[in-house]
């Protein structure tokens, strides 16, 4: 599989990072205006890096456009020459709809939007992909490489900025549970090193669960909370807190911040 990822910022070197891990590339082309920041690319096997779009297109069936919202339309104006009806177009990028990558490429190509996270970089992204008409027919090879990098299912474009601030934004709202799951567990006496250890762990080990039983997270709960116990005890008062709530109140904020800005 010959990919090319157009505009290797933070997203993009994270895809690199999983591609490679994973060994899902034939050849893989990173594209950075300043290859500099690419350097820790350098040496790897089938990798080349290049501050030439055109050069990485020519070579690559797969192009994965993940640059700023705000230079897309001139990247697509100055490749679409180069796009033939053999590529699959990928853009992971936030707001810029497909109707919009069809204006300048055209309706015929194979054109997909896709919203992975960063944990793709260690294979366990969950990435939601959408598509046109035309890439319907290529929806199975991009679920294909998002489910080497994590998993994957394809959705209507109209919830992509919705996955957007579930995944994506999704990462930093977890982080910030596990952040402070760890700060308690120090102020109960734990060092910071086994503090983070056990709050990671204890989070991994919740999500397989219900990724492994399929069970609903409200059973789970039933198992380890008894009449008058420290678990109800605990669990009651961060829902007198505002847990439940705070955190739906910063989902739906983050969409309506999103559908501020898209471009779309």
């Amino acid at each position: 599989m010959k990919i090319a990822i157009i505009g290797t910022g933070n997203l993009g070197k994270s895809i690199a990072k999983g591609l490679i891990k994973n060994n899902v590339v034939s050849s893989l082309y990173l594209t950075k205006r300043h290859v500099d920041s690419l350097k820790e690319f350098e040496g790897a096997k089938r990798v080349t890096l290049t501050s030439d779009n055109a050069l990485a297109i020519q070579h690559s069936d797969i192009l994965i456009f993940a640059v700023q919202p705000s230079q897309i339309e001139n990247i697509l104006k100055k490749v679409k020459p180069l796009i033939t009806e053999n590529h699959v177009v990928i853009s992971t990028i936030t707001g810029y709809a497909i109707s919009k990558i069809e204006a300048v490429v055209g309706v015929d190509k194979y054109i997909l939007r896709a919203m992975p996270n960063t944990a793709i970089s260690v294979g366990q992204s969950m990435t939601c992909i959408a598509s046109n008409e035309k890439g319907k027919e290529k929806m199975q090879q991009a679920l294909n490489i998002f489910n080497s990098l994590g998993r994957s299912t394809e959705i209507h474009e109209e919830l992509i900025q919705a996955a957007t601030v579930i995944c994506a934004s999704g990462i930093a709202f977890w982080m910030r549970l596990i952040r402070a799951t760890t700060q308690g567990a120090i102020q109960l006496g734990f060092e910071a090193h086994e503090a983070q250890e056990l709050a990671v762990q204890t989070c991994f080990g919740a999500a397989s669960l219900l990724i492994q039983s399929g069970s609903h997270p409200e059973q789970e709960i039933d198992r380890v909370t008894t009449p008058r116990g420290c678990t109800i005890e605990g669990l009651n008062e961060m829902e007198h807190q505002g847990l439940s709530s705070s955190l739906i109140k910063g989902i739906v904020a983050s969409f309506e911040k999103i559908n501020q800005i898209k471009t779309n």
